[in-house]
């Protein structure tokens, strides 16, 4: 199966074999984590985004400020040591990994709103279950006296997001399917990028299992465009749409900058997710599961992948 991502990937003077490609990756992450949060806690002399909030005030505005902070901080250095890596390594460019220009702004919008869908329908499937309900909150910290906040956290969703693309989709995915298979691609940075959130609290069986296969879908999304405009404007919205427009926990941590609806899980853990926020439970299972069918049969993608 071939795809203009796993091309741009063979642009590269050399590329790494496979133990490199997972050792790196985890490398990158978790050392580019910590570089970046540790000159924020030694400035502000805290890294927490409660006592950020207690700094900057409480209002949601300034909440979510504080949150895109840390998501800045914590996932911009990311960008660095792929940056870097392909310089001086695979010599060749940073657009590489699927930024390239033409149509960028028409893919980006495109997965902004699948990623709204995508999640809503999740929330659709609790809410016809009687899994979800209103909570009440705030006043200041809900509708639309959070504006703001949702509206200012986003920044730090956009980095976020597609910081964790560019490891996984657009380097650990295209380097490992140009040297080897396509598939094996695909299931690697679907590992990789289980393995990354595997120390977020309340994590649990179905939250893994989840984790995999939004990997999984994302993989061949990023496949099927043959770029990664799309994937990270996904990854993006889903989030922010997670904590910031339904207000309910994203991988297991509760967000700041306040929330359009504030939303609770009713239901049982194991289909709404429980502290581990949605993506924990079988409700996202059903809807990541229906996108990863429907992109496998894409073009007969189904036998393809198979083969490639």
């Amino acid at each position: 199966m071939g795809s203009h991502l796993i091309e741009l990937a063979r642009r590269a003077a050399r590329l790494p074999n496979l133990p490199v490609v997972v050792i790196l990756a985890l490398v990158f992450s978790i050392l580019g984590g910590l570089i970046g949060i540790i000159p924020l806690a030694l400035y502000f002399g805290t890294a927490d985004v409660n006592q950020l909030s207690r700094i900057f005030g409480d209002a949601p505005s300034r909440t979510g400020f504080a949150w895109s902070l840390i998501l800045i901080c914590s996932f911009g250095p990311f960008y660095l040591f792929i940056w870097a890596w392909l310089r001086l390594y695979e010599r060749r460019p940073f657009w590489t990994l699927g930024f390239e220009l033409p149509g960028w702004a028409a893919k980006y919008l495109r997965g902004v709103a699948a990623g709204l869908i995508f999640f809503s329908a999740a929330v659709a499937v609790m809410a016809a279950c009687g899994y979800v309900a209103p909570e009440q909150g705030l006043a200041q910290s809900q509708g639309r006296a959070a504006v703001g906040g949702v509206l200012a956290v986003l920044a730090g969703w956009v980095v976020q997001g597609a910081a964790e693309e560019v490891v996984c989709r657009g380097w650990v995915l295209p380097v490992i399917g140009a040297r080897y298979r396509a598939w094996l691609g695909v299931v690697v940075s679907s590992l990789v990028f289980t393995i990354l959130h595997g120390l977020n609290p309340n994590l649990s069986a179905v939250a893994l299992l989840n984790l995999f296969l939004v990997g999984l879908f994302l993989a061949l999304y990023a496949l099927a465009e043959g770029g990664l405009w799309g994937v990270c404007a996904w990854h993006t919205a889903w989030n922010w749409a997670q904590g910031n427009l339904f207000g309910l926990e994203v991988s297991g941590m509760r967000t700041a900058g306040g929330m359009l609806l504030n939303l609770v899980e009713t239901g049982p853990d194991v289909v709404t997710g429980g502290a581990f926020g949605p993506e924990g439970g079988l409700a996202v299972t059903l809807v990541i599961g229906l996108g990863i069918g429907a992109l496998l049969l894409f073009r007969g993608w189904a036998a393809k992948l198979v083969r490639a």
